[in-house]
């Protein structure tokens, strides 16, 4: 879409809708806004191609699972010209779940989620530390997840 795309009051009732299940029925959040299926299906349409909404998804208890341990892990380069390349080789190894490209004392932080202690040194040892571009790391093993919420959506008036 070539213009930016304003988001009114209906938008954002469609947008707080399908946060909650992205799988709700077109045709019941209809119903629900007092607005037609058709509205609905072209409101979520303008919203996909402006690239407010970007697919949908589920949300997985990765302790359920057996992955009980979450890192972050703060990640300094030899180079920052390395950059590129260190987040090419994070993107394939499968308990880094986030990176982040930061300011201040890190270049890099990302997010790992493992079974357990043990399995949070192997990775460390066997994986992260085989990254010649990593000079050092800092890790901060999470306790417990205490916040997790999308950012409220509002418009001014």
């Amino acid at each position: 879409m070539s213009s930016k795309y304003e988001i009114d009051r209906l938008d954002i009732k469609i947008i707080n809708y399908l946060r909650e299940n992205a799988r709700y029925p077109f045709t019941d959040l209809a119903k629900k806004l007092s607005v037609s299926p058709g509205t609905i299906h072209q409101r979520f349409e303008k919203l996909r191609e402006a690239g407010i909404i970007t697919g949908s998804s589920i949300n997985i208890d990765y302790k359920s699972l057996g992955q009980a341990v979450t890192v972050l892990l703060g990640l300094h380069l030899h180079n920052a010209k390395d950059v590129d390349l260190v987040i090419q080789k994070l993107e394939k190894i499968k308990e880094i779940t986030e990176a982040y490209y930061t300011t201040g004392n890190y270049a890099l932080i990302i997010k790992v989620t493992v079974a357990n202690i043990d399995h949070f040194h192997e990775f460390l040892r066997h994986e992260l530390q085989s990254i010649s571009e990593i000079r050092s790391t800092e890790s901060f093993i999470s306790l417990k997840q205490v916040i997790s919420k999308d950012l409220a959506l509002s418009i001014s008036s």
